[in-house]
């Protein structure tokens, strides 16, 4: 069976290391009540080896390249109408899923993990758990806690609605090829909040606008929404990285 060739213009890095293989898939939950994984970019298949291995779900890969998806095919028989070719981004996944819940998990690739979670977040509801490889400073980002230098707008995007764990880091010489970044990868696992107790599109505008100005006061950089009435609250004396996802939904409310 010959091998999948990487392609740059997909940021394709085949991780090559079986032990950290099945360490990212041994991250998904064993008690988790999903009964589906979707698996994106499974590339040559290192990480759907082992899912397939897990009886308590049905494991679904999902990849772009048409070679990657002919190797699948041709190794993994046992998940013939499971593969699926197609761009994870622009698909409908209940097409795949059918409203159900479901995991997702992957050696994403790094010019479109970003684009990845986003589109998680459009399906938080039925999303319980992500574990997921990513550039090791992105990943630092996802998982920071206000007041760090990383902590922004992806930060607080994804910690409205998942508890993130920044789980292992990984070097690049057990990729194939190897990036010239360091590697991390970390789980989301889903929280309590069904939605925010504020407005969400004006959350994530005064999000966006905050963390837009970074190095400056909530006053100056939300100078725009804010009256007499709010203009003087503590909370607009702090920069945005020194809120949580609790005082910036505080925030949304008083200006809303």
């Amino acid at each position: 069976m010959q091998k999948v060739k990487a392609k740059k213009h997909l940021g394709q890095h085949f991780l090559t290391d079986l032990s950290i293989a099945k360490k990212i898939v041994d991250s998904l939950s064993q008690t988790a009540q999903y009964k589906k994984v979707v698996e994106v970019g499974p590339g040559m298949g290192v990480l759907t080896q082992y899912l397939i291995e897990h009886k308590n779900y049905k494991t679904f890969p999902v990849d772009v390249d048409r070679e990657s998806i002919g190797y699948l095919v041709e190794k993994y028989p046992s998940l013939k109408g499971s593969i699926i070719f197609g761009d994870f981004l622009k698909m409908d996944l209940n097409d795949i899923i059918k409203d159900e819940p479901f995991a997702v998990i992957g050696n994403f690739p790094y010019n479109i993990s970003s684009q990845i979670l986003f589109k998680v977040l459009d399906y938080k509801d039925q999303i319980p758990e992500v574990v997921g490889m990513f550039q090791k400073e992105v990943a630092e980002r996802f998982a920071a806690d206000p007041g760090s230098k990383t902590y922004g707008i992806t930060s607080v995007l994804l910690q409205a609605f998942y508890n993130v764990e920044y789980l292992f880091t990984v070097g690049p010489e057990v990729f194939d090829p190897p990036p010239k970044v360091q590697s991390a990868v970390i789980r989301f696992v889903r929280n309590e909040k069904m939605t925010l107790d504020c407005d969400e599109k004006r959350f994530k505008t005064i999000v966006k606008m905050a963390f837009g100005q970074r190095r400056k006061m909530m006053r100056k950089s939300l100078k725009s929404l804010l009256n007499e009435g709010n203009k003087d609250h503590e909370i607009l004396t702090k920069r945005p990285e020194q809120l949580s996802v609790e005082q910036l939904v505080e925030l949304t409310n008083m200006i809303g």
